[in-house]
């Protein structure tokens, strides 16, 4: 439940240090009195609302600090829910700095209790105040941190509220089966009836192919949000590096003909159709008395571990195709492994590779298409989506809470005795596990450790 907060009024640079031909610098303020007292004596007037008005801005002395232009936007109609001032100036540090600390020391004077902002801050405000829930004000940082037309194009979604609206969706069916079962409870002489009547059980089915496309979605997102981790591995002198340096666009990775060049792994982060992929190159698994050729394989050990995807690349047709024993035992079971024949272009016939191996040339760029294409596959990206939003990884593990309860809310439903306390229980507890993802339920530690992420001055 959306808790009271600090009511001082509030100020912050909101855009980025640095120099610039604009810089703005934003207020928000609870209280209608004190606003307008503050403004008239910051600005010497009161603009007219939502009216660019220009300003000569001055200091304690009557001297002109800056010209600009000044923004104000009454409660509830702004971005806080507050009183919002915003003063648009020029871009330089130190004429940005003069106008806070004028602001703040006119805020002395007049008794007020302005203060410069947290981080995150005036999106938390505006949570608290329903101008957006939880999910929203998360893809307002994430819309920030975007560097990628597609991760551009999901955060937009979710601040836009396509995530919430899913959510919410999912939360509305099982409310609907929840009032049924509450109103069951209370004649509990015809509940098998009413219930069957009703298709409870289908009803909870329903719920759960929601869910279960909900999930989907949200994964995909939180792939495009956090991106992903792909390890090269295999044996010296296969071209791991020179994968590395041909799909990154640049020589990251030393590439020779002498096995063992690579001791140490590289970490190249890349973007394969707007995804955000971090690709590991590793040393080649080998036995060797280098010592720090040692060192360099058992980071490939921990990179392995730390993976989302393994690329294995081998050069050699003769081997079946099967990866050695020796790196074989350092694979996790369920890590999805994709194997790669490289430098085809020394095969005349390359019918004669398995389906399952992606032929490809790092030398000439052959088959990259086609390795970018089963790459997604395995991560669960197979179809681009236009409609894909942003998420994160607590809204994963929200989402997995909710199904546990849901699965035990249909063993209560299939029960012979018919448990329906415990079938509508579940149920609750699967809708407050969704209340989380919106910020229905939230403690208060956990939005305090959500927001001081943001941005100051968002």
């Amino acid at each position: 439940m959306k808790n009271t907060f600090n009511q001082n009024p509030i100020l912050a640079i909101a855009t980025a240090p640095g120099k610039g031909g604009v810089g703005v610098v934003r207020f928000s303020f609870p209280k209608k009195s004190e606003f307008h007292t503050f403004i008239l004596h910051f600005l010497g007037r009161i603009p007219k609302l939502r009216h660019a008005t220009y300003i000569e801005l001055l200091d304690g002395e009557s001297t002109v600090l800056d010209q600009g232009i000044a923004l104000v936007f009454d409660a509830p109609a702004s971005f806080t829910g507050e009183y919002v001032l915003e003063f648009q100036g020029h871009g330089g540090q130190g004429v940005l700095q003069a106008i806070v600390a004028r602001a703040l020391d006119l805020s002395k004077q007049l008794s007020l209790s302005l203060r410069y902002a947290e981080p995150g801050e005036f999106t938390r405000r505006a949570f608290l105040n329903d101008k957006i829930d939880l999910v929203q004000a998360e893809a307002v940082a994430d819309l920030i941190n975007a560097n990628t037309l597609a991760s551009v194009k999901a955060a937009a979604l979710s601040l836009t509220g396509a995530f919430s609206k899913e959510v919410h969706l999912l939360a509305d069916k099982i409310t609907h089966l929840r009032l049924l079962l509450e109103a069951t409870l209370d004649f509990p002489e015809e509940e098998i009836d009413f219930l069957e009547q009703a298709d409870a059980y289908g009803q909870l089915n329903q719920i759960m192919i929601t869910h279960s496309r909900l999930m989907q979605l949200a994964i995909e997102g939180q792939k495009f949000n956090e991106g992903i981790k792909i390890a090269l591995i295999g044996k010296p002198n296969v071209g791991k590096s020179s994968l590395l340096n041909v799909l990154s666009g640049q020589d990251v990775s030393i590439v020779t003909d002498i096995p063992g060049t690579t001791r140490d792994r590289i970490e190249q982060v890349l973007h394969i159709r707007g995804l955000p992929i971090t690709l590991v190159d590793t040393a080649g698994i080998r036995q060797t008395q280098d010592e720090i050729e040692k060192i360099g394989i058992q980071r490939t050990h921990l990179s392995i571990q730390e993976a989302d995807l393994l690329l294995y690349i081998t050069d050699d047709s003769s081997s079946s195709f099967a990866i050695e024993p020796e790196i074989l035992e350092l694979i996790p079971s369920g890590l999805p492994i994709l194997k790669v024949f490289n430098k085809v272009d020394l095969y005349q016939d390359v019918a004669v590779f398995p389906r399952d191996v992606i032929a490809i040339s790092a030398k000439n760029n052959q088959g990259l298409e086609q390795l970018k294409d089963r790459v997604f596959e395995l991560i669960g990206l197979s179809s681009p989506s236009e409609n894909r939003f942003m998420a994160r990884q607590r809204h994963i593990d929200a989402l997995k809470q909710a199904e546990i309860h849901l699965i035990n809310a249909r063993q209560s439903a299939v029960l012979s005795d018919r448990s329906l306390d415990l079938f509508a229980e579940e149920l609750r507890l699967a809708h407050n596990s969704l209340g989380e993802i919106t910020g229905y339920l939230m403690p208060d530690d956990l939005l305090g450790l959500i927001f001081s992420r943001f941005c100051i001055g968002k």
